[in-house]
This record gives C-alpha cells, structure tokens and sequence, in this order.
C-alpha cells in the first residue's frame, strides 16, 4: 500500500499537492453492499464497546487504583477504538476521510498498549513490569507518530510494527500470563490470533467485502480479549484471581 498521485482520481475536495493511498475506498469505492455490511459490523461494534465500559465499570471499584485506573484506560480504549472505526469508514471519501485515516490507524496502536495495560498492572509491580509498561505505550507513542505525522509512508513497516506490539507479550510470559487463568490466556492469544489472521483480508484489496471481514476479524478479536481482561478484573475485584 504505497501513495499514488491524486490526478489517478477524481477526488475535488482534496487538493491537488496531496497523496492517496493505494487502497480501497482510494483506488475504487465501496459499493453499496460493501458499505452495508461493514456499517453493521460497526453498528453492532459501537454497541458492544459501550456495553463493554458500562460492564467494567463494575468491576473497577473492588480493585486497587492502579488496577482500577488500567481497567479504565482499556475501557476507553475499546470506545476510541470502535468510534473513529466507524467515522473514518463511513466517512464519504473527502479530504477529511483522509485525516480520519490518521486517527483511525493510530488509535489502533493506543487500543493495543491499553489491552496490556490491565495484565501489566495485575502482575506483581516491579521494575520489570514498569518497563514493560514503558516500552508498550512507547512503541504505541512511535505508531502514533508515524500515522498522524507521516500519513501514506512507510506502511508496511507501520503493519509490522502492530504485529510487533501486538505479540510482545510472549517475551515476558512468565511474569504478565503465567500466573492467569489458563482459560484467560487462552482468549488473549486467541484474539490476538484473530487479529493477525485479519491481516490479510486488511491487504487483500481486491476482495469483495474485504474491509467488512477485516473489521469483523478484529471485533472478534476485541471481543475475545474483552471477556479476559474482564473475567480477570472481575476475579481480582472478588478476591478470587487464579484457578484455571
């Protein structure tokens, strides 16, 4: 997915010095079942991330502050996410579409650090676990800055710094997974399969409904992990974490 030029299409509202991306709605428009399919997904996504704050929302007032304040940041996270989804895709191609692409591919980097951040703070605090932490929302910080700074480039290396964010976890197993639940870990690498597994109808530019399955893959995904990091906060508000 490389720039091209806008005079291959015929965009008014953008100006003439700007550059598309090669992909989908930019080479070619959604039709109107595409378009269908993919503002249910969001529909239905959008519903689901409020009910999902709304049900941690009860849980966070048994936990430590720490705890509490890592459960919101995810839970916001969740809204974010599913929110500036559902405006940039829906969003009539425009030069704004182009500026919703911003904050819509750099809040994928946010809700990922936020997904951590639940499962950082129930392990046991050390300067481990704080560097950790650091490092997530660092690297989060630098696919935030490279979305919202430098739109169009280095896309590839953008997609694989997300699959690299995504899947840090498995260097510190032990201290962040190891003492869950086996059925909790088992939802977090399932949604984070989920995730991965998305990434190739995201690239598939020329399927029909691409961008609808994509978006599905990544709802089951958040959906998967929503249930571990609620089910894990749930138990530790109860005094009950362990177990399998």
């Amino acid at each position: 997915m490389f720039a091209v030029e806008l005079p291959t299409l015929e965009l008014s509202k953008v100006p003439t010095t700007s550059f598309l991306p090669a992909c989908r709605p930019f080479t070619q428009p959604y039709d109107r079942a595409e378009l269908f399919a993919d503002g249910l997904m969001h529909a239905a996504g959008i519903v689901f991330a409020l009910a999902g704050m709304t049900t941690l929302a009860s849980v966070t007032t048994g936990l430590p502050d720490f705890q509490s304040v890592a459960v919101w940041i995810y839970a916001i996270g969740l809204v974010m996410m599913f929110g500036t989804s559902a405006v940039y895709n829906l969003w009539p191609i425009s030069s704004t579409k182009l500026l919703l692409r911003r904050f819509d591919q750099a809040a994928v980097y946010l809700f990922t650090a936020a997904t951590y951040t639940p499962f950082i703070a129930q392990a046991e605090q050390t300067t481990f676990t704080e560097a950790l932490l650091a490092a997530v929302w660092g690297i989060a910080g630098v696919g935030v800055i490279l979305k919202v700074g430098f739109p169009g480039r280095l896309e590839r290396f953008g997609v694989l710094l997300c699959l690299a964010l995504g899947w840090s976890a498995l260097f510190a197993y032990d201290v962040i997974f190891s003492p869950l639940p086996v059925r909790t870990v088992g939802l977090v690498f399932a949604g984070g399969m989920l995730y991965s597994t998305g990434l190739i109808f995201h690239l598939w530019d020329r399927l029909r409904f691409q961008n609808a399955i994509w978006h599905a893959f990544v709802f089951s995904g958040a959906g998967f992990q929503f249930i571990a990091v609620f089910t894990v906060n749930a138990a530790a508000s109860a005094g009950t974490i362990g177990g399998n």
